[in-house]
């Protein structure tokens, strides 16, 4: 496992909230349990980055967000390729377009990493370089190359490679919908292959990061390799559905007031 500085809890607690994709991409979501997701993203020390939703919810997030008066301050992430990493690229650039239309900020696909485990770097490089089009420069891409199925250090340095060369402005590292999510060990692949890249690449972590202890772990691997000045919003995210709470709770000092929604 990389080694990490120590950082404070109560810091890495409101970096976390200001980094973070708030997340429900579950089979039952519904436009109530949007408009709840949006309501959570205000609270009293800031609110996250963005909140990431499947694409039929674009709509839904975008009116709560105003109600909540969070507009344009609170992106909206949205998902295609999700979860399965399908290698049909015509496919994968519908469906991103279709978000970009809808009003998806940015869109997180997923990086046919079947086909690179085969040996075949052509269809994700073709796949990513269609989506990054299809965004037409009004929203950001992140591809997720899905760590925890490629699983060798040296398939997700490639998938992170060819990612960074399609024109991906963050690699993720997972759709939380796998046996393993997010790691450190991956992550510090990915972020030595955005450093060595010399791209304006940004990185997120996503699945598994349910504590500001986790969240605290990928802030310090990634001042270590990157800088400090470098840990932003522009460059840094976490995915995440539960990270919130424990946040909540470390900033309150109060683990019950997260657990009742009371903030």
């Amino acid at each position: 496992m990389p080694m990490t500085a120590s950082i404070n809890l109560t810091q890495a607690a409101r970096q976390a909230l200001l980094l973070m994709d708030l997340t429900s991409l579950n089979a039952d979501d519904t436009d109530a349990t949007i408009e709840s997701l949006c309501k959570q993203a205000k609270t009293p020390f800031g609110h996250p980055a963005a909140v990431c939703i499947y694409p039929q919810f674009i709509v839904t997030a975008r009116r709560a967000l105003i109600a909540h008066k969070l507009s344009g301050e609170v992106k909206i992430a949205s998902v295609t390729n999700f979860p399965d990493g399908d290698d049909d690229i015509m496919a994968a650039a519908r469906a991103t377009r279709e978000a970009v239309a809808s009003g998806a900020d940015e869109v997180d696909v997923v990086f046919p990493y079947r086909t690179l485990m085969a040996g075949d770097e052509d269809t994700g490089l073709e796949l990513v370089e269609m989506c990054h089009a299809a965004c037409g420069g009004q929203a950001l891409l992140k591809v997720i190359l899905e760590t925890g199925e490629l699983k060798e250090p040296a398939l997700i340095k490639r998938a992170s490679e060819i990612a960074i060369e399609g024109g991906a402005d963050f690699i993720k590292t997972s759709t939380g919908k796998v046996e393993v999510n997010a790691t450190l060990d991956a992550a510090e692949i990915m972020l030595k292959a955005i450093k060595d890249s010399g791209k304006d690449v940004g990185f997120k972590a996503a699945g598994g990061v349910k504590t500001v202890e986790e969240a605290a772990g990928y802030l310090a691997l990634a001042t270590e390799i990157m800088g400090a000045q470098w840990v932003t919003p522009k460059h840094f995210r976490f995915g995440a559905s539960s990270l919130l709470a424990d946040v909540i709770a470390t900033l309150t000092g109060n683990a019950s007031v997260a657990e009742q929604g009371g903030y």
